[in-house]
């Protein structure tokens, strides 16, 4: 139930609660008012002077009469004071309900104008949550209420997690200097040793050994910057159409399928959406690359690409090993394999889908995988929609 529910309860509650109240003094003063008391309304005699008007005897002939106007009346007080009472309940009753629900609307409305600083921060907080601008403050500038306080530790967050990022940022610029530069002169170094004339068959072994080593590491490192880039908030959020970078992905794989003899099927329709082409391009890449090389001979993929109502879909298939459901999971984690040598490569790092996923949720999109039951499995990407395409 919203605070906004709660607060015309609330006040709902209140005015019945008060009005019940109200009522029931009331109620109580009235019949209390309305009970009977002998010294007025049937005294035991009446003192007339009608003695010279009747004469003498007068008592005996009017006792009769007086008891049947006396009983009469309290037969009307009994009636008047039913009738008095129920009508004060009655009637106070709908007041009262019809005053709850007045204070139900009043409330509701009121805790709208009460409310409209904090739908203020959710708006600013939405939107920043959405465009990843942290750049971006509430800046309420209200009364030193607890509105105003939540408004300004907002912004103290927002700051720091901006100065989080941005030191993040550097340090993933630098990183990828420092790492790659060694590795880069180690590979051009092994690579000049094997290239001499007098190299020696063990020396061009190990070269080989040691530059297979040297690019396993250089694909780790790109594995985890494009994971922590991946992690970085999509701001530049441009249109592209999904099957053309699978196409893109897929002409590139050609090579690499057909060594491996796998079989590639192609069913790409169209697929609107928008973000950051180059981290999509990684994304399946990253899909097909497995689906190749986590395969067996003469085994085939599937890739599909496809338009829903409010998102697009990548759905990439291949034949394999049997992965049982309970591990499903774990491939997604970094450098986590399932039993079986399933994700064992030599080529691999551990991170494929690790980098799949955090690019899809930078995206807004989800990733999920299922086994299939001839062996083998299927992940299907999904990413919004461009809804400026009709």
């Amino acid at each position: 139930m919203s605070i906004r529910m709660r607060f015309a309860l609330a006040c709902a509650g209140v005015s019945l609660l008060l009005g019940g109240l109200v009522l029931a003094g009331v109620y109580f003063v009235v019949r209390q008012s309305l009970e009977y008391r002998d010294d007025l309304l049937t005294p035991s005699h009446i003192e007339v002077n009608i003695a010279a008007q009747y004469g003498p005897g007068w008592f005996e002939r009017y006792t009769q009469p007086y008891e049947a106007a006396r009983a009469r009346a309290m037969q009307v007080r009994t009636v008047y004071q039913r009738d008095t009472l129920r009508n004060v309940r009655n009637v106070g009753a709908l007041v009262v309900v019809a005053a709850a629900g007045g204070a139900f609307g009043l409330g509701r409305r009121a805790a709208g104008w009460v409310l409209r600083p904090v739908k203020t921060v959710t708006e600013t907080a939405r939107r920043v949550a959405q465009s990843h601008d942290l750049t971006e403050r509430i800046g309420y500038e209200g009364p030193p209420d607890e509105v105003k306080e939540l408004a300004d530790i907002f912004d103290t967050m927002l700051g720091r997690l901006a100065r989080s990022f941005d030191g993040q940022r550097r340090f993933v610029a630098n990183a990828s200097h420092e790492l790659r530069t060694p590795l880069t002169i180690n590979r051009t170094l092994v690579d000049v040793a094997v290239r001499r004339p007098d190299a020696t068959d063990d020396v061009k072994r190990l070269g080989e050994s040691l530059l297979l080593v040297n690019a396993r590491h250089e694909r780790l490192i790109d594995g985890l910057l494009a994971l922590t880039e991946g992690e970085q908030a999509v701001l530049d959020r441009r249109p592209f159409d999904l099957t053309d970078v699978a196409e893109h992905v897929l002409d590139q794989a050609v090579a690499e399928a057909a060594d491996r003899e796998v079989t590639m099927h192609r069913l790409l329709d169209s697929a609107p959406t928008t973000g950051e082409a180059v981290l999509v391009e990684r994304l399946v890449q990253n899909l097909v690359e497995n689906a190749i090389r986590h395969n067996h001979a003469k085994g085939e993929v599937w890739v599909t690409t496809r338009r829903r109502t409010e998102q697009v879909e990548l759905v990439v298939a291949n034949t394999g090993l049997h992965v049982p459901p309970y591990e499903i999971e774990t491939i997604f984690e970094p450098f986590r394999r399932l039993h079986g040598d399933r994700l064992r490569s030599e080529r691999g790092s551990g991170l494929g889908l690790s980098i799949v996923r955090v690019i899809a949720e930078a995206h807004g999109g989800t990733v999920t995988a299922r086994p299939r039951d001839e062996g083998g499995l299927t992940i299907t990407v999904e990413l919004p929609v461009d809804a400026s395409v009709p």
